[in-house]
């Protein structure tokens, strides 16, 4: 049995913390911006840091697992 927790987990957030994509933080002009498909160092960083933290909190606290 492999546990495929970690890989979908950081895959999804991934996908979905990419900034530009669904938000980014800070925006341009605005401090959230939604679905503008840029980007800045400041929110690749801010958004880095949203990552780490969502992970550690799904594998590391939470102990998530799933067995296929």
């Amino acid at each position: 049995m492999n546990d495929w927790a970690a890989s979908l987990i950081a895959a999804a957030l991934f996908a979905l913390l990419s900034p530009g994509l669904v938000f980014q933080m800070p925006g341009k002009e605005r401090p959230v911006d939604f679905v503008n498909m840029k980007t800045s160092l400041p929110s690749m960083f801010i958004h880095l840091l949203i990552y780490g933290l969502l992970l550690v909190l799904f594998l590391v606290i939470l102990h998530l697992h799933l067995y296929v």
